[in-house]
């Protein structure tokens, strides 16, 4: 891993306490609109998975911010963040355990959906 490489995986809890701490953080939906309309992050931008590719120009931050990708449970956003890495975006993290592990462990007003 590149010495300004961010672990591969980050918790819901590490996420909000770097963003009440102020920190600019880029967080990518990548789940399908349906989800997104079901449950969503404040702030959160809605990439779906498929699109991503096509986005990639747009999704690296010249300014450094980290780039935090969320679907559901972890496992799409953790394919993604890797891709991103393989890509050069070295500070793409996967947010562990996805939506869901947020509205159990951050904020319960998130709605869980199967």
């Amino acid at each position: 891993m590149p010495s300004n490489a961010s672990p591969l995986e980050i918790t819901p809890r590490e996420v909000k306490q770097r963003l009440d701490a102020g920190e600019r953080l880029r967080l990518i939906d990548v789940r399908e609109p349906r989800e997104h309309q079901t449950a969503r992050i404040e702030g959160a931008e809605l990439i779906p998975m498929r699109e991503v590719p096509s986005a990639l120009g747009g999704l690296d931050d010249p300014d450094g911010a980290p780039l935090i990708v969320v679907c559901h449970h972890g496992v799409r956003s953790l394919k993604v963040a890797q891709w991103l890495r393989e890509q050069g975006i070295v500070r793409a993290q996967s947010m562990a355990g996805g939506i869901d592990r947020w509205s159990r462990e951050v904020d319960p007003t998130v709605p869980r959906y199967k």
